[in-house]
């Protein structure tokens, strides 16, 4: 999963980090070239310390005159000068030295820097179904951590990796256990509302979470309350006699709303755990449909409503999202076909946008083809 995305989030990092590199070897360079003009030029107009002085012809001590050893006085002013001049020399070269292997082994990003390679970043997201509000989101964020941080030379890529990760996994919300939220209700059963448009998976996936339930220990009922689709009742009661659970139904054409408050009668007089309405696969724009969505929901009173989208659908699935939540308030996210999700941006954006946790993704048509979401593993794929 994630392919694309990550091979180039990996090639934008390497990129960033050989041109820090490529610059800072540039500065070094030329910091080197001007302390050498600067020490021939001192050299040219300071004058050296003369290694002769007035040496005197004769010490007095009291009356007698004492006539002293030139030859010995001019080696120990030698030797004087000598070490002085070692000890200058070490102690400049000491400091150029320290400070070229601070160069060297720091950098520091600057905003021009930032700059050169923030459009190519923001191309990149795009590309691979990141909406255009969390691309802008993500880079704000990584400029806030980056720019003017100074950052050891051989932990450059590693670092800004690591910023990347932090700032994608608070992006997205943490999921929570269904199976747990199930099982802390006192007043069985717990209803969930399933929405979203034709041909998501919708109905394979309720299906795979009653499989999902059913190892936790979990008994379910289905409310077939898309009766607006034809053979979509057959479709799931397929389901149903395969899993060994009750699908409640009526007719084609029928009250979708009244389905549903039939299923959870029968759960509540049979003490199933957990009832699961199936709805209609509705065009976002769709009005009609949407209002009848909002009935579904007044009248059933549900406990967790949950979007099932495609996570290959890119900025359609946040569209939709948008509609659904302001039509009845969904409370989490099912992602399917992530299987084939070469891109990986729609999941990012749905959890920015919508400000809801995704909880599962469908990786597959068999029933344990479904994962819970963890915003950990999901930045694993995209290699960070």
């Amino acid at each position: 999963m994630f392919g694309k995305l990550k091979e180039k989030l990996k090639s934008w990092t390497q990129n960033f980090v050989k041109k820090e590199s490529a610059e800072e070897k540039k500065k070094i360079a030329e910091k080197k070239q001007e302390k050498i003009a600067e020490a021939v030029e001192h050299k040219k107009t300071s004058k050296e310390p003369s290694k002769e002085t007035e040496i005197p012809t004769k010490f007095e001590i009291g009356t007698m005159k004492v006539m002293p050893d030139l030859d010995k006085i001019k080696e120990i002013k030698e030797e004087i000068y000598s070490a002085k001049e070692r000890e200058s020399q070490e102690t400049s070269e000491e400091g150029f030295f320290s400070k070229l292997k601070s160069k060297i082994t720091k950098v520091k990003i600057s905003e021009g820097d930032f700059n050169n390679y923030k459009e190519d970043l923001k191309m990149l997201l795009l590309e691979n179904n990141v909406a255009y509000e969390v691309a802008d989101f993500i880079i704000f964020k990584l400029r806030q951590k980056v720019v003017g941080k100074e950052i050891l030379k051989k932990e450059l890529e590693s670092e800004i990796k690591d910023t990347l990760r932090d700032i994608i996994e608070n992006i997205l919300l943490e999921s929570f256990d269904v199976a747990e939220k199930i099982r802390q209700k006192e007043q069985k059963p717990y209803v969930i509302l399933f929405c979203g448009i034709n041909g998501t998976g919708k109905t394979t996936t309720i299906a795979k979470l009653i499989h999902y339930f059913k190892k936790q220990n979990l008994s379910s009922v289905i409310a077939a309350a898309d009766t607006f689709r034809a053979a979509s009742i057959e479709q799931l009661k397929k389901h149903g006699e395969k899993l060994g659970v009750k699908v409640i139904s009526h007719d084609y054409g029928s009250d979708p709303a009244a389905v549903g408050f039939d299923a959870i009668k029968y759960a509540q007089k049979n003490k199933i755990d957990v009832v699961l309405i199936d709805t209609a696969g509705r065009m976002h724009t769709e009005k009609n449909l949407i209002k009848e969505i909002e009935k579904i929901s007044k009248v059933n009173n549900p406990d967790l409503k949950i979007f099932v989208g495609e996570a290959i659908a890119g900025n359609d699935s946040i569209e939709q999202i948008k509609t659904f939540d302001n039509a009845m308030g969904i409370d989490g996210i099912i992602l399917t076909k992530a299987d084939t999700d070469e891109k990986g941006g729609t999941s990012l954006s749905v959890g920015h946008v919508t400000r809801k946790p995704i909880l599962y993704l469908g990786t597959g048509q068999k029933y344990n083809d479904i994962i819970p979401f963890d915003r950990r593993k999901f930045t694993k794929e995209l290699g960070l």
